[in-house]
Formats: C-alpha cells, sequence, structure tokens
C-alpha cells in the first residue's frame, strides 16, 4: 500500500465566484466535502499542496485524510475543475467515506508485460479502450490500481473486464449491470508493415516473378 495522503484545509463562509477569484490570487484552492449524515462544507487548500498531490496517482482513486481546521475526515476525490489552459485546479468536490459503507469510485489500470505480449512479437500493436475501472468495494478493500496482463494476448485478441483478476470484495460496476457490459479493456491489431503485411507483399512479389 502508498503511503496515506493527507491534506489540510481551512473551511470559509465566503462563496460565490468572487470569493473564488480571490481565492485563487492567494494561491489557495477552493473545495467542497459533501455527503454522509454531515451538512456539505465549503474549504480551502493551498495550491501549492494540491499541485503536488496532482502529480500522484492515489490522489484521483484512493482515500485522503482532509484535515479540517485540525478534525479529520476521510474523503474521495469526486470531481476536479482545472483551468482550460493552464491546468490548475480551480475547484474540487471531495465526497465523505464511511468505513460501512461501499464507495464507487474510478481506478487506473496498469498494464504489464506489453513488450512481452504474444501479439505485438507477431507484428501487432496494443490499443487501450480504457485507462480506469468504475469499482465499487468498502473504503478498506480500495485497490491502488488493477493489473491488465498482455503478456498472452495474441495478434487480434482482446482483453474484457471480465479476464480481469479483481481483488476479493471489489465489483466491477458495469459487470453488474450484466453481461452485456463486459467492455473491452485492450487489444493487439495488425500495424502496417507488421509481419503479416510484409509476408503477404514477400508472396506478391514471388507470384509476379
Amino acid at each position: 500500500m502508498s503511503e496515506a495522503i493527507v491534506l489540510n484545509a481551512v473551511a470559509r463562509k465566503d462563496v460565490g465566484k468572487g470569493a473564488s477569484r480571490r481565492l485563487r490570487r492567494e494561491e489557495l484552492v477552493p473545495a467542497i466535502i459533501y455527503g454522509g449524515e454531515q451538512e456539505p462544507t465549503q474549504v480551502t487548500l493551498e495550491a501549492r499542496a494540491i499541485r503536488k498531490a496532482l502529480e500522484t496517482e492515489t490522489f484521483y482513486s484512493q482515500i485522503i485524510n482532509l484535515e479540517v481546521d485540525g478534525a479529520s475526515q476521510q474523503v474521495i476525490l469526486k470531481d476536479l475543475q482545472r483551468h482550460p489552459a493552464k491546468e490548475f485546479a480551480m475547484h474540487i468536490d471531495f465526497l465523505r467515506v464511511d468505513a460501512t459503507h461501499a464507495v464507487t469510485t474510478h481506478i487506473p489500470l496498469h498494464f504489464l508485460n506489453e513488450e512481452a505480449c504474444v501479439g505485438v512479437k507477431a507484428g501487432g500493436a496494443i490499443t487501450h479502450a480504457r485507462v480506469e475501472v468504475e469499482v465499487k468495494c468498502l473504503p478498506a478493500d480500495l485497490p491502488e490500481f488493477i493489473e491488465v496482463d498482455m503478456a498472452d494476448v495474441e495478434l487480434g485478441g482482446h482483453v474484457h473486464l471480465s479476464d480481469l483478476t479483481i481483488p476479493a470484495g471489489v465489483e466491477l460496476v458495469a459487470m453488474l449491470q450484466g453481461e452485456g457490459h463486459d467492455l473491452d479493456v485492450a487489444s493487439v491489431q495488425a500495424t502496417r508493415g507488421g509481419k503479416d503485411d510484409e509476408a503477404e507483399e514477400a508472396s506478391e512479389e514471388a507470384g509476379e516473378e
């Protein structure tokens, strides 16, 4: 497990576009915490701390310990608004989590053995249909990522959600909707100039002679 993410926040009462612009000028990021039995709480966080957190993959999918005026709350990231040009965080939504209630969030996929993939060695190229999956589980069971082993995928082959090895206690949200939602995760497709194309061209040249 990776080291827990801890962020410090300060509750605020001033809301609205004008207040948010002023906070961003002061190198602060406005945010809101909602969910559970408590009322939504408006907070601010240091932009520097958020910039650092955004560089960490686990920030987008793992439990975050949010210290609000000294009181700790466990949350997950639910929405992140970035500046369209400069990419810095403009507003963040956090959802409170309860150890006894399942959470639904997106988990990154880590693709393994791509260079050793059977299909790649046969002249194919790997295409990622998705880079994350939506899961449902208790907070304690939340995985950091889910691995996709591409080693044995042949040319023209596909990896579906049902092919993934899912940790105990974790469910794929799409699969809960039935077999018709067994989505494509990755595939290996022939590329121009691949071995199959070269063999075909060699055969055509031999026929012309």
